[in-house]
């Protein structure tokens, strides 16, 4: 009998589970109600998602695609994306395993600034829902490539009820079938969770890989965006920099961009000036 390669999204989410165990080690549900009830009024995503055009940008130190990112553009990240008029909001990656991210940098982040900050994870529990709005995430990201249609409907509603939208991550047309009726802001991702290691191109687990291409991204899912309801705050995700941006500016209302803002070679602000260029 074959069998399946694994994926890269198999190999991360067996360390997500491992890195959640860690979690409750740490804080009980008891805690983070606590913590909830002293965590700083949530600042919503989609009021700020409005139109014009603009990005979130994202904050991660490195990646399974590409490696690390430079450490002085992800020092100066916070402030470069808080003065800049083009960021609406920020993505703070909070897995540790393969982004190199961790709740307390997510605190201290959304403390640094005024816009709204999404935890980026793999949400797998619903104790991840609450240890995003204890540590005073706005919004958090649900994958329908690892969440069936109970769980992204529930984790919603739990998002919901702590005052918290839910940036929905889709990858083709049966993942958009199983977006809850209530899907307000839905983010269309062009990489290949899915696709075995070795074909994706991602480098070593870890980060530790230092290559410029990434093979993982297929830029025409974006086409996905036309199968959305009309109402819905569309997010293009992954494989944009200022050279192509423009061309999703029409039908979406944001960009999730990180890599190439990240890597930028003459700085964050120089990235983030090529951006507000294209987009002028």
């Amino acid at each position: 009998m074959a069998t399946t390669a694994p994926t890269i999204l198999d190999r991360i989410l067996a360390d997500v589970r491992v890195e959640i165990d860690g979690a409750k080690r740490l804080r009980s549900p008891a805690d983070l109600r606590s913590m909830i009830a002293d965590a700083p009024p949530v600042r919503p995503l989609d009021e700020a998602l409005a139109r014009p055009f603009g990005l979130i940008a994202e904050i991660k130190a490195c990646s399974p695609s590409v490696g690390p990112m430079r450490a002085e553009n992800i020092a100066e990240a916070p402030t470069a994306y808080e003065e800049s008029p083009a960021v609406k909001a920020l993505s703070v990656l909070t897995n540790e395993r393969h982004f190199g991210g961790s709740m307390k940098r997510l605190k201290e982040i959304r403390a640094s600034v005024s816009k709204p900050v999404l935890r980026k994870d793999f949400i797998l529990e619903e104790y991840q829902v609450r240890e995003a709005r204890a540590f005073g995430a706005d919004a958090i990201l649900l994958m329908a490539s690892v969440l069936d249609a109970a769980r992204l409907k529930g984790f919603h509603e739990l998002a919901l009820e702590l005052g918290m939208e839910a940036l929905f991550e889709v990858h083709d047309e049966e993942e958009v079938a199983a977006l809850p009726a209530q899907a307000r802001i839905v983010g269309i991702n062009s990489r290949r969770f899915k696709a075995p290691e070795e074909s994706a191109g991602f480098a070593a687990v870890g980060g530790a890989g230092s290559s410029e291409k990434d093979f993982s991204i297929r830029l025409d899912t974006f086409g996905l965006v036309d199968r959305l309801p009309a109402d819905t705050i569309r997010v293009a995700e992954s494989g944009l920099d200022a050279a192509n941006v423009a061309s999703v500016a029409e039908k979406f209302h944001a960009a999730l961009v990180g890599t190439s803002l990240l890597r930028a070679p003459a700085g964050i602000r120089a990235g983030l000036a090529a951006f507000e260029e294209a987009l002028s």
